[in-house]
């Protein structure tokens, strides 16, 4: 990205004070599970913690599959003393919150807590083009993570509930925002991908899926606003074509946009001059961007091979970036925007 303007960026952030891991911090991060009971689900919810470690147990190394690089962790270690800030973890539609890893162990080991659910209906293997217009549910799963991590014996006495905040990606990012006050407008959004065809990012899968634009779910539009969560990071969200504009003012949280690409950005998820333009309509809103990079730039560093697996799996070519792009340094990058906006240490 364009160094002038990202240092311009964060030097307009009004920033909390810097969080300092205990000197008695792993320096590997710890990693625990947990089933969350959801009232407006059918099952319990799956949830991952990442955190700043106080005492070893075993290593392993976690999300590690046949496209992807794993991260490691110390798996059930005690959480080190101290108090730290939660960041809720949001995925994109077909994505799992362990394929994320890569940003939870980076923001752990800056002195956060990371909590992150599966989104059921939106994750890998289950994902519906019908339940992906569902934006309400994805709000309220982690809504009740956070309940359940506020009322856990082990977790809540390191929690800082005064900084409690919230990063996603694509669908994520639209969720997050759900969060922090926004509201879609349906009709709007049916307008868009009408205008837009049926081969448009973003409108493509709902085609495939027969989703009836005249008849989108209430839940696409229904206030999903969490009082608790005082920021917000959303990378390539979707639907800023069709926010509510009425809901604009409701928005007290702090909000960074983060995009991937300049010439290789999504249409569908930009938020800038080119895209939707929402950036500059949120007041207060801070965007920046990653370059060279595009949409599945954010996804893990994929293992030597990977991209041809997904051109014989006849799958979307998430492991294929444009030239010139170093996924290991964008993902360095962008953990460094997220932690400094989020008023983490710098991990130096």
């Amino acid at each position: 990205m364009k160094r002038l303007a990202l240092t311009a960026l964060l030097s307009a952030l009004v920033l909390l004070p810097f969080v300092s891991a205990s000197a008695e911090t792993l320096p590997i991060p710890g990693y625990d599970r947990m089933d969350v009971p959801a009232r407006h689900r059918a099952q319990p919810i799956a949830a991952s913690l990442w955190y700043p470690a106080g005492r070893a147990t075993y290593r392993n190394v976690i999300g590690d599959s046949v496209l992807f690089e794993g991260a490691p962790a110390m798996v059930g270690a005690a959480v080190a003393e101290g108090r730290y800030p939660l960041i809720l973890l949001s995925h994109g539609s077909g994505g799992a919150m362990d394929g994320l890893v890569w940003l939870s162990s980076r923001l752990a080991a800056r002195g956060a807590i990371v909590l992150a659910v599966n989104h059921p209906g939106t994750t890998s293997g289950d994902s519906s083009p019908r339940r992906t217009m569902r934006l309400a549910p994805r709000a309220a799963d982690l809504g009740a993570a956070l309940e359940a991590v506020l009322g856990d014996p082990q977790f809540a006495p390191h929690i800082d509930r005064e900084r409690i905040s919230a990063v996603g990606f694509s669908l994520g990012g639209t969720t997050v925002l759900g969060l922090a006050g926004l509201r879609f407008d349906r009709e709007a959004f049916a307008d868009y991908c009408r205008q837009a065809g049926d081969e448009a990012p973003g409108c493509d899968f709902l085609a495939k899926g027969g989703v009836r634009l005249d008849a989108l779910p209430e839940a696409f539009s229904a206030d999903m606003r969490d009082l608790r969560v005082s920021a917000v990071v959303s990378v390539d969200p979707g639907f800023t074509h069709a926010v509510d504009e009425d809901s604009l003012a409701g928005v007290r949280a702090q909000v960074l946009f983060l995009n991937m690409g300049e010439k290789n950005r999504w249409p569908a998820v930009d938020v800038g001059p080119n895209g939707s333009g929402f950036a500059a309509r949120l007041p207060g809103a801070r965007h920046a961007a990653i370059a060279p990079a595009h949409h599945f730039t954010f996804l893990g560093v994929c293992k030597e091979g990977g991209a041809e697996l997904l051109r014989k799996w006849q799958d979307d070519p998430i492991c294929d970036d444009p030239q010139g792009t170093d996924r290991a340094k964008a993902h360095e990058e962008i953990a460094g925007i997220v932690a400094e906006f989020l008023g983490l240490a710098s991990g130096e």
